[in-house]
């Protein structure tokens, strides 16, 4: 028997789909160690040494995947692929005992058949630089925190944490507000005319007076917004030019996790933990309301815009089948993420599955 090892418990049902008998797949639900919450946990003395211990409620995870473990030929850590992944990796070795020759890494950016074989053709070991650096980051969490937290209890209220993270986001709204405060504020009027046409009323906005365009003409006072008022007025109306254009509009590109809460916070006025929650029993394809589910999304948790090619020419496939040729693009939409080292979803559309039905979700859950 083969033991694969993954994070998360939703992903491990799906491969377990793909690779069939011989495997085994089992999730660690994230880290099995990390540093002592009671104490600091690095040993400053001994070049910044950090103390691991397993969390408590990570303890029966553990039990059972070295039940696992100990029946496996061989072991794969198919944990996510970036940094915090590598480190989780390297933990459950450390923690499962597992001999460096017993065991592989596996990585894939997407979950279909086709990239978890090739993952499996292509294992190769742990990264130790990729776990550094995501050690590195944990320590130095850790140290800056602990400093500053029992600040913020003696000066704002007990309970609350800061970290490297949260520290530089004060720095940068004490330097915003710094910013607010030393505005000085000046009066500023626009102009607007409605206006009606054969077709209706439309509004018509001063753009230029004595050939002085709107960025150089500056209306400070209400006397001179009241003295161009009066100026048009008595003024002559006349259309000078009409201009017509195509404008062709591109369909939004895939959601990310920060994109999926704000639209769920601003149509729907969901809060992220709900909009996360409702997004986890779509992607297991949990019923909702009495028509039953609404279908499989992608793997939620990612900030990457890319789908794999075989979810996209499964779509394609699907719009044409169900809706007609006319409504498929000559090629298929491509997007860029507009962050660096962004990471991809790990999971492939089913689209079989697939029905697009947000006001029906909004409505029964």
């Amino acid at each position: 028997m083969k033991l694969v090892i993954v994070e998360s418990p939703a992903k491990a049902k799906t491969i377990a789909k793909y690779l069939g008998k011989g495997f085994v797949v089992k999730a660690s639900f994230g880290h099995v160690r990390d540093l002592p919450k009671s104490k600091i946990g690095v040993d400053v003395e001994k070049d910044f040494e950090p103390v691991y211990v397993t969390p408590p409620k990570a303890k029966k995870v553990v039990s059972d995947l070295k039940n696992n473990v100990d029946k496996a030929e061989k072991i794969y850590f198919a944990t996510d692929e970036d940094r915090e992944g590598e480190a989780i990796a390297w933990h459950l070795a450390k923690v499962l005992k597992v001999k460096e020759e017993n065991s592989e890494r596996i990585t894939f950016d997407e979950i279909t058949r086709g990239a978890i074989q090739r993952a499996l053709e292509n294992p190769r070991k742990i990264n130790i630089q990729l776990v550094d650096a995501q050690q590195a980051r944990r320590i130095l969490d850790r140290l800056v925190g602990y400093e500053l937290s029992p600040l913020l209890w003696n000066k704002i209220r007990r309970g609350l944490s800061a970290g490297r993270v949260q520290s530089v986001a004060v720095r940068l709204i004490v330097e915003r507000e710094r910013e607010i405060e030393a505005f000085k504020a000046e009066e500023f009027w626009s102009v607007e005319a409605s206006l009606k046409a054969k077709d209706g009323e439309f509004v018509a906005k001063l753009r230029a007076k004595d050939g002085k365009t709107l960025d150089k003409l500056a209306i400070k006072s209400a006397t001179e917004a009241e003295q161009i008022k009066k100026d048009l007025d008595s003024a002559k109306w006349v259309v000078e030019s009409i201009e017509e254009k195509q404008v062709g509009r591109s369909p939004v590109p895939p959601f990310t996790t920060s994109t999926l809460q704000q639209a769920a916070a601003n149509r729907l006025g969901f809060s992220a933990k709900k909009t996360m929650m409702l997004a986890q029993r779509l992607y297991e394809g949990v019923e909702i309301g009495e028509e039953g589910a609404t279908g499989l999304i992608t793997y939620m948790r990612t900030d990457s815009l890319n789908l794999a090619n075989e979810a996209i020419n499964a779509i394609r496939s699907l719009i044409e089948k169900d809706l007609g040729g006319e409504y498929l693009p000559a090629e298929p939409c491509y997007y860029k993420n507009t962050s660096r080292g962004a990471q991809d979803a790990h999971e492939a559309i089913r689209p079989s599955n697939i029905t697009l039905r947000p006001d029906f979700v909004a409505k029964h859950v």
